[in-house]
């Protein structure tokens, strides 16, 4: 089972958490998106790798049409749900990996791809992908979490994630994302970074992780050096603080 399946085969059982999940359907990203959005009131936007739908929701009311794309299928059929629910029939569904999507050269005019990178088994592939679509004078705008600079810090990020979910694949630095935009062929136009609160309970039911790596996270948040305590707000219930970066970007002129 190559990785895009095995990614699919986690998220197909776990896709309504997703949809009805509070740290998913807020934040200052979102109200980023939305006032983008509601500026240039785009007639084609991609929402890649859509997950819950939330950039879907947001930003379907101001923009012409809308694909939810994602590699899950019973993720987009509970973002179709709720998104008749919600009365935006605006809104196409669309089953696909990032790294070989079925759109035409420089369809859509803006791309959202929000909290998705870090699944990808090939994320230049993805990037690339995206910047083939979007059309030449288009916006692409990518969010995601990000990996703290310091090694000691990388590694108790990436271990955690993939205790927590195991089609977790990396989340790239700054840096990281700066490189492989640019070897993507994008523009960076702007970048922000905020810090999201992950409450521990409803962050392993999200992904219903087993009992015994929950276990193995609390054991390691337990004896983790004072550092990685203060840099994470690691709290005594297992909650803790992560790095959220925005970058908006266009084609490389």
């Amino acid at each position: 089972m190559d990785n895009r399946s095995y990614t699919a085969r986690q998220y197909d059982p776990r896709a309504r958490d997703y949809v009805t999940s509070t740290v998913h359907s807020q934040g200052p990203d979102l109200a980023t998106l939305d006032t983008l959005v509601r500026s240039n009131r785009f007639q084609n936007v991609l929402d890649l790798g859509c997950g819950g739908g939330h950039v879907s929701y947001c930003v379907a009311p101001h923009a012409g049409q809308v694909v939810a794309c994602d590699v899950a299928q019973e993720m987009l059929t509970s973002v179709q749900q709720e998104a008749e629910e919600r009365g935006l029939t605006n809104i196409s569904f669309v089953q696909s990996c990032a790294e070989k999507l079925p759109f035409a050269d420089g369809h859509f005019d803006a791309i959202f791809c929000r909290f998705t990178t870090h699944h990808w088994d090939n994320a230049l592939a993805g990037l690339q992908e995206a910047r083939r679509v979007l059309k030449p004078a288009g916006i692409a705008v990518f969010i995601d979490v990000t990996a703290p600079r310091s090694p000691l810090f990388d590694t108790w990020l990436q271990t955690l994630e993939l205790l927590r979910d195991v089609s977790h694949t990396r989340d790239f630095s700054v840096a990281e994302w700066a490189t492989l935009l640019a070897n993507a062929g994008f523009n960076i136009r702007n970048t922000g970074t905020h810090r999201l609160r992950m409450e521990f309970e409803s962050w392993i039911a999200r992904t219903k992780t087993p009992a015994e790596r929950v276990t193995a996270i609390r054991s390691l948040q337990n004896c983790a050096p004072s550092d990685v305590v203060n840099y994470f707000d690691i709290e005594s219930d297992g909650s803790f603080t992560i790095d959220v970066t925005t970058f908006t970007t266009g084609h490389h002129k």
